[in-house]
C-alpha cells in the first residue's frame, strides 16, 4: 500500500501541465444525452426536448476562437441544410469559459467568447442551427465530456449516443478524404450499425473555468515586459512603411494629449498580445514634441506597450504628408500594411476595435 501511495504522489507530481484532474471523459457510446438548459445567441432557451421532432440529433462543442472551429463552420452549417429533411436536428455548444482564455490564444480570431460575441459570430456566419452558451459554469458540457473544438456527438431517436469524435479526417477545408460524422449519420438514416462509432478529436482545449489561473498569469507575464521608446525622423519613416518583412503592420499616431488616442489605445495593446505571434505587427508613433519623450515613455509603461514605440523628431506636416496622403492630419490616426508596403486599411479618428480585427484576421487568416 505504501508503495502504491508513493507511485500515485509522483505521477501527480509528473503530470503534464495540460493536464486538469476536473477535466471530464467523453460520454461513451451507449449512454443517453444528458439534459440541459442553455441560452441561445438567438435569445431563447434550449433543452433536450426542443429537438424532440428530430428522429436524431447531432450535438456539436464548438467555439468562437479556435482555428480549428472556424475551419469547420461551414462544414457544420453544410451537415445542418443537408440532413434536415432527413430528420436530422443540429445545435452547437460553446463549452468555454470567456475568462478562461489568454489574450494570446486569440491570434486567429476577432471575436473571444462570451456570449455577446457568439450573438455576433452566429449573426455573421448566419449559423442554420442554434447555438448555445454554457460558459458560465461549463456544466452541461462537462456531462459529455468534449476533448477539444469541435467535437461531435450523434445521438439517435432515444438520445442514445451512436458516434462521438471528429467531422472528418483534415482541417483544412476542401481537404478532408474521410468524412466520419457523414459516414454515421449515412448509416444512422439508412437504418444500418455506425461503421466507426468513436474517433479522436483534433483542435483547441476546451477552456474550462479551472483553467483560469492560467489566463490570470499571463497579465503578470506581460506586465514585467520591457517597454522602449526611440525617436523616429523622416527617411526611418519612409523605411518603416515600405515594408519589406513578411509581416503586416499596424501604425497607430497618437500622443498624450490627445483624449481619443488615449481612449482607444488599451485596443491596441490587446490587439498586439493576440495577434504578435502571427505574421503580424504593431507599432505606435507619438506626436508628442520630442521634448516630452519621458511622458510619452511614461504612458506607454503605464499602459504595459511593450511594442514597438516611436517619437517623431522632425516637422510635424513633413510626417502627415509623409505617412499617407489621404491623412487630414487629425490624431488619431491608424494605418494597417501589408508586406510590401500597401495600405490596406486607414482611419482618422477612433477605431472600431472589431472591424479593424476583422481586417486583421482576414489577412494573416483564420485557420492554420
Amino acid at each position: 500500500m505504501k508503495a502504491l501511495a508513493i507511485f500515485i504522489l509522483l505521477l501527480v507530481f509528473f503530470l503534464p501541465e495540460t493536464v486538469h484532474a476536473s477535466d471530464p471523459v467523453p460520454l461513451a457510446i451507449g449512454a443517453a444525452a444528458p439534459d440541459f438548459s442553455l441560452p441561445g445567441t438567438d435569445g431563447k432557451t434550449y433543452t433536450l426536448k426542443n429537438f424532440a421532432q428530430y428522429k436524431f440529433l447531432v450535438i456539436v462543442f464548438t467555439c468562437n476562437h479556435c482555428p480549428t472551429a472556424q475551419a469547420y463552420e461551414d462544414r457544420i452549417k453544410q451537415l445542418a441544410a443537408d440532413y434536415n429533411s432527413k430528420g436530422v436536428g443540429f445545435v452547437a455548444v460553446s463549452p468555454n469559459d470567456p475568462e478562461a482564455i489568454r489574450l494570446d490564444e486569440l491570434g486567429y480570431t476577432d471575436l473571444s467568447d462570451t456570449f455577446q460575441e457568439m450573438k455576433i459570430r452566429a449573426r455573421d456566419k448566419q449559423f442554420n442551427f442554434p447555438y448555445l452558451y454554457d460558459g458560465e459554469t461549463s456544466a452541461a458540457s462537462k456531462l459529455y465530456g468534449p476533448q477539444a473544438t469541435p467535437h461531435v456527438f450523434i445521438f439517435d431517436g432515444k438520445r442514445t449516443l451512436r458516434y462521438t469524435g471528429r467531422i472528418d479526417d483534415k482541417e483544412k477545408p476542401g481537404t478532408a478524404t474521410v468524412h466520419d460524422a457523414r459516414h454515421a449519420l449515412d448509416a444512422l438514416v439508412a437504418g444500418k450499425p455506425v461503421p466507426v462509432e468513436k474517433t479522436k478529436t483534433f483542435g483547441c482545449s476546451i477552456k474550462w473555468p479551472d483553467k483560469r489561473d492560467f489566463a490570470n498569469q499571463a497579465v503578470g507575464e506581460w506586465a514585467k515586459e520591457k517597454v522602449t521608446i526611440d525617436e523616429l525622423n523622416g527617411e526611418q519613416l519612409q523605411v518603416l512603411l515600405k515594408n519589406e518583412g513578411t509581416n503586416y503592420k499596424l501604425i497607430n499616431v497618437w500622443a498624450t494629449w490627445c483624449g481619443p488616442c488615449v481612449a482607444e489605445f488599451p485596443e491596441f495593446v490587446n490587439m498586439n498580445r493576440m495577434y504578435r505571434n502571427r505574421e503580424f505587427e504593431l507599432v505606435t508613433i507619438s506626436l508628442d514634441d520630442i521634448n516630452r519623450k519621458p511622458n510619452a515613455l511614461n504612458f506607454l509603461t503605464k499602459k504595459q506597450a511593450s511594442t514597438k514605440n516611436y517619437i517623431f523628431n522632425g516637422d510635424k506636416y513633413a510626417f502627415i504628408d509623409g505617412l499617407d496622403k489621404n491623412w487630414e492630419g487629425s490624431l488619431p490616426y491608424t494605418l494597417f500594411i501589408a508586406p510590401g508596403g500597401k495600405i490596406i486599411y486607414g482611419k482618422q479618428g477612433v477605431i472600431d476595435a472589431l472591424a479593424l480585427k476583422k481586417v486583421i484576421v482576414e489577412k494573416i487568416g483564420r485557420v492554420y
